[in-house]
């Protein structure tokens, strides 16, 4: 049996608005109410001398929920031919903007009501900003109560066009607006004989039209690195590449690009626990892989299809995050971005607007994130990241904010951001602004020492160089020790347990440590020593920060054995044999050393 089509829609607006009456008719007009549901409310507002309202249907329908029967009133169903359908009602702003910002609703598309006699409220406003920060695109507007305004096409007129030009302001452009009376049934499921000026669908017929999101499967590929295995037993050499697939397929003899490092490789093939050997893999399945090349990864990359289309690459992006923390969220403060397997250092730069949950306010110049609070706003990584704004592929788009150890807001990546304006360049521009030296010149520093300055950072993509670069850059500063050279090697892992480093795993250790080192680096250049580290697996952002971290003095990268970038060009190839007289060459050749002879 073929299983229908199902698509999630959430209705908002205001509580007079008629909202209640459009779901309880949507219910009736389908056929989807419990057998006899609709005939035993009626009877019993005969009974109490109440006028019957579709919208009593809803308050029954709880009354059964109460009693054990599995019909949700926050989640109503119903069909039509074409597709099932779960509507989404909006009873507590809380719960609900929580439940849709981080994902435990899906919506594809939304319905508007609006009062026809009352035209637009503030309210409606404010639920089209809400619909706006939730990324959803489809929305279609009801004109409720026209019968209130016999059906004047003119006050339907007037708010469709006052009505689309906020809605374009806030970034949403309404696929239809339908006038109908709820109450009576008019332009629900049928056409109303009162709107012949009226050319469009139905709400039924509107809600066939949506363009449902695609299956996981047909989706580019992606899948979050989860670790990586290396086997040893019997001769057994492979290194197995470990993950779920969250959307798309994979088959054997793929081009594969790990972001956001950029290597690249072939599938050789895919493996699995007490499995038969396969050539594919489909989402939702846990997978290892093996590659045509052995490069080095870390846990965290996106695995990605050379042929499909690319996620976005960047450290900044544009968001909207519901915020549950115990503290409020505050800019410049360093939290923890969860995305995928990725964990990543992460600050607020930028509040756009924030939209009280429980009051529905919206305030554009609040400077913190409150608790319950909905907030777009602009967030930067320490380094870029790989995403996929929430309208495009929504599974790699959502992602949690971790602060003293507790998931204390979700959010979901509406697009990314130029990364001109990086927090990592102002803070260098402040810094130098302040830099207060003393009164001997780099100048003087040089004649005294017979050398210049300069930062020499060792690295190397070769499996299991970590030692053989630390060995080297520490041969490297003995031998300019002997000469009588200013000089002084310092290990990244020796900022494990010192100069206040907050790291508390290795994602988020890494980079604090690359940054310290390159604080450090501008300290020993600017005294005019030659400074010395080895970081293994250095890639292409990591030479970048510290380039722009040692600014204004001049540095030295040394790519030793295979690369570990992808793009950055070292300053020097060199083999792991005669690297010290090699390095001392390049210094002589820069005329770094300036007396110093093989």
């Amino acid at each position: 049996m073929e299983t229908k089509e199902q698509m999630n829609i959430v209705i908002v607006g205001h509580v007079d608005h008629g909202k209640s009456t459009v779901i309880g008719r949507l219910l009736a007009d389908t056929g989807s109410l419990p057998e006899g549901k609709l005939e035993a409310v009626k009877e019993y507002c005969r009974k109490n001398s109440r006028p019957f309202e579709y919208a009593f249907l809803l308050d029954a329908l709880k009354d059964e929920q109460a009693q054990g029967i599995t019909i949700d009133t926050a989640r109503c169903f119903f069909k039509t031919n074409k597709r099932d359908y779960i509507i989404i009602d909006a009873p507590g702003h809380i719960e609900f903007l929580k439940n849709m910002v981080t994902g435990a609703s899906r919506a594809e598309a939304v319905l508007l009501v609006i009062d026809a006699k009352e035209g637009i409220q503030e309210n409606s406003k404010r639920h089209g900003h809400i619909v706006s920060m939730l990324g959803i695109h489809q929305a279609v507007v009801l004109v409720n109560k026209m019968d209130l305004v016999h059906f004047d096409q003119g006050v339907f007129e007037k708010i469709t066009g006052e009505f689309t030009e906020f809605l374009h302001k806030v970034n949403i452009k309404p696929v239809n607006f339908i006038p109908l009376s709820a109450f009576n049934g008019d332009n629900i499921a049928v056409r109303s004989e009162h709107t012949p000026w009226y050319g469009g669908p139905t709400v039924l017929e509107q809600l066939d039209q949506f363009a449902n999101k695609k299956e996981n499967q047909e989706l580019p590929f992606r899948m979050p690195v989860q670790d990586i295995y290396k086997f040893t037993e019997q001769g057994d050499d492979r290194r197995i590449v470990a993950g779920t697939v969250l959307s798309g397929k994979i088959r054997t003899g793929d081009e594969v690009i790990f972001l956001p490092s950029k290597k690249r490789s072939i599938i050789k093939s895919i493996e699995g626990f007490h499995v038969a050997p396969r050539t594919t893999a489909y989402a939702d399945q846990a997978i290892g892989l093996t590659l045509e090349t052995q490069i080095y990864i870390k846990p965290g990359e996106l695995l990605v299809k050379a042929e499909e289309s690319q996620p976005v690459l960047s450290s900044r992006f544009r968001a909207n995050i519901f915020w549950v923390g115990k503290a409020p969220l505050i800019k410049n403060k360093n939290y923890k971005l969860k995305i995928g397997t990725m964990r990543i250092g992460v600050k607020l730069v930028e509040i756009l607007n924030i939209i009280d949950a429980a009051e529905l306010n919206i305030d554009r110049f609040k400077d913190q994130v409150e608790r319950h609070d909905v907030a777009e706003c602009i967030l930067e990584t320490v380094k870029p990241i790989a995403f996929d704004p929430i309208s495009e592929l929504e599974l790699t788009g959502r992602f949690v904010i971790v602060d003293n150890y507790e998931i204390s807001g979700g959010g979901i990546i509406l697009a990314g951001v130029s990364d001109s304006g990086h927090t990592l360049l102002e803070h260098v521009r402040d810094r130098e602004f302040l830099w207060e030296k003393g009164l001997i010149s780099s100048q003087r520093r040089k004649e005294a020492y017979g050398h210049k300055s300069k930062f020499i950072v060792i690295t190397s993509g070769s499996e299991g160089s970590e030692k053989v670069i630390q060995d080297i850059g520490k041969d490297l500063e003995q031998e300019l020790f002997n000469r009588r050279y200013k000089t002084y090697y310092l290990g990244v892992a020796s900022l494990l347990h010192g100069l206040g480093a907050e790291a508390k795993d290795e994602y988020e250790g890494r980079e604090e440590h690359i940054r310290q080192i390159g604080e450090l680096a501008r300290i020993f250049t600017d005294s005019g020593q030659i400074f010395i580290t080895s970081v293994f697996n250095l890639d292409d952002y990591e030479a970048e920060k510290l380039k722009v971290l040692n600014r204004p003095n001049d540095i030295l990268i040394i790519n030793i054995g295979e690369t570990p970038f992808d793009s950055f060009r070292p300053d020097a190839k060199i083999n792991p044999e005669g690297a010290v007289k090699a390095v001392c060459a390049l210094l002589q050749q820069h005329e770094i050393i300036l007396d110093y002879y093989i």
